[in-house]
């Protein structure tokens, strides 16, 4: 009885976890309180830090591509993180198989059919591409290298500081050299904390909200409130269980499951359509996507969709990947001691982008093969919940298909929570690489509780998405973490380069 109040005791006096679950707990009750009007307040800020910064974003995310390139092919690629003759900690496949699972996750099951279909319905920009070559090629461009780079900008810069300078696993650890101040260091912590939280709230929720939608469509059945709320306690006890067991024994097996299974429905899909015409797809898109990834970057001339579209689309994504950045990041570079800096961001920036772009080919190929093989096209595909299950009844085994794709999706959801809570474990527990078991059961449960608690609001106020919602106040939240990301480079490469003169 005394260990388990003088442990209460000591979480109590963590200031890191104390302060974060406050702040979090009162900005839940105050959306309990007045739903309407923060649902509001957050769309509305939302929609301003895109109106106003989307463009600061754009020029932001090819800054961040250029600057990763440019670092691994110099000098100061050959940097290593960890000890001069130290290998890898983790194979070129496990760590890929983490890296992506964390990094998209679920995310590229949703969008396959629908995305690409979107774009080849609604073209972006006038072009003298073919609708379906633009569609892969805008669909490249914002799963491709700037959303890789955002992560692979604060993996390295934590990276170094980990397993180079020796810091703690915290992002305040990236400029406290600079920055005296405590309380600026501790605002830094906190603010990555409650933005991981909020983030894994609603995609855990929305995650758990799609697979009940995947359920009812599949088996015909009406599963409702209580079977999301077992699937949000299957996937955290899960996550928990992945978390708790670390890096090695959790997180990388799920990773390598979640990859394996995903290369199996890609390649069942790959020969099962017009192999010749996703070669096709995937090549010209991919050639034009290099080609057109500067101007598009800067959304210049002929390649301006436009402010709507933009905001829609592009700004959104930014902002969305800025505000996963730093969480995603501590995780790659959590994994990737051993490696140098060059192996690291090109590893970042073109193993995920080239499985992606194929990914997007070959659900996207053989999509608008399907529309131009029935004449018309009347938004079968268009709902982002469903698409990749209306596009599974056209194949042999439909079934068997959209069972696994359910499964997959709760796999990934398992490897974002997972990873997620591991990371918030190392945040709260003195910055430890290691954390202590208490920290990720903490997590593991509070998370559970809030998502539970969002799903029954949701439930209860229909009429206002209340989920959507919160994972919208990570675009109003990857505005700090944007002005961040360029002091963080700045501070950066003023060492690198101090150390290279001196």
């Amino acid at each position: 009885m005394k260990k388990v109040s003088t442990t209460i005791k000591s979480l109590i006096k963590n200031p890191l976890l104390s302060i974060s679950i406050a702040v979090i707990f009162v900005c839940s009750a105050i959306v309990f309180i007045a739903t309407e009007a923060s649902y509001n307040a957050i769309e509305d800020a939302s929609i301003w830090v895109r109106n106003y910064f989307g463009y600061f974003y754009l020029y932001l995310g090819l800054g961040c591509v250029l600057l990763l390139f440019g670092i691994a092919f110099s000098p100061l690629g050959k940097i290593k993180l960890g000890k001069k003759h130290e290998r890898p900690e983790h194979s070129l496949w496990a760590w890929t198989a983490m890296l992506y699972s964390a990094g998209m996750g679920a995310g590229i099951l949703l969008r396959a059919v629908q995305e690409p279909v979107f774009m080849q319905q609604h073209p972006p920009y006038a072009s003298n591409l073919e609708p379906e070559v633009l569609a892969l090629e805008f669909t490249f461009y914002q799963w491709g290298l700037t959303a890789w780079a955002f992560y692979g900008l604060f993996a390295m810069v934590m990276g170094y500081a980990l397993f180079v300078r020796k810091k703690k696993v915290r992002v305040s650890a990236t400029i406290e050299d600079s920055i005296s101040s405590p309380l600026a260091r501790k605002g830094i912590d906190i603010t990555t904390i409650i933005t991981t939280v909020f983030g894994l709230i609603a995609a855990l929720g929305l995650g758990v909200t799609q697979i009940n939608g995947g359920l009812n469509h599949v088996f015909e059945g009406g599963f409702g409130l209580a079977t999301t709320l077992s699937l949000a306690t299957l996937v955290s006890a899960i996550a928990f269980y992945s978390a708790w067991q670390g890096v090695e024994k959790g997180i990388k097996i799920i990773s390598k499951i979640n990859l394996v299974v995903t290369f199996l429905l890609l390649f069942f899909i790959f020969f099962s359509s017009d192999v010749g015409a996703i070669f096709g797809s995937f090549a010209t898109a991919t050639w034009n996507y290099l080609i057109d990834f500067v101007p598009m970057s800067l959304a210049y001339g002929s390649y301006n969709p436009g402010m709507e579209f933009l905001t829609d689309w592009t700004f959104y994504y930014w902002a969305f990947w800025l505000a996963w950045a730093p969480f995603t990041g501590i995780f790659i570079a959590r994994i990737s001691k051993g490696r140098t800096l060059r192996q690291l961001l090109l590893g970042v920036l073109i193993l995920p982008s080239l499985g992606s772009f194929f990914w997007f080919s070959v659900f996207g190929t053989s999509a608008f093969q399907l529309i131009e093989a029935t004449g018309s096209y009347n938004d079968e595909f268009g709902n982002v919940f469903s698409s990749l299950f209306v596009f599974f009844s056209h194949y042999p085994m439909a079934t068997f298909l959209n069972t696994i794709t359910i499964c997959l999706l709760i796999g990934f959801l398992v490897t974002s929570l997972d990873s997620a809570v591991f990371v918030l474990s190392m945040f709260t527990d003195k910055g430890k690489k290691e954390p202590r078991r208490r920290y990720r059961l903490i997590w593991s449960v509070f998370i559970l509780l809030a998502t539970m608690a969002l799903v029954l609001l949701g439930n209860a106020k229909p009429e206002i998405d209340v989920l959507t919602a919160v994972q919208k106040l990570l675009i109003i939240t990857s505005l700090p973490f944007a002005f961040f990301s360029i002091a963080m480079a700045g501070l950066f490469l003023k060492e690198m380069v101090g150390k290279t003169w001196s």
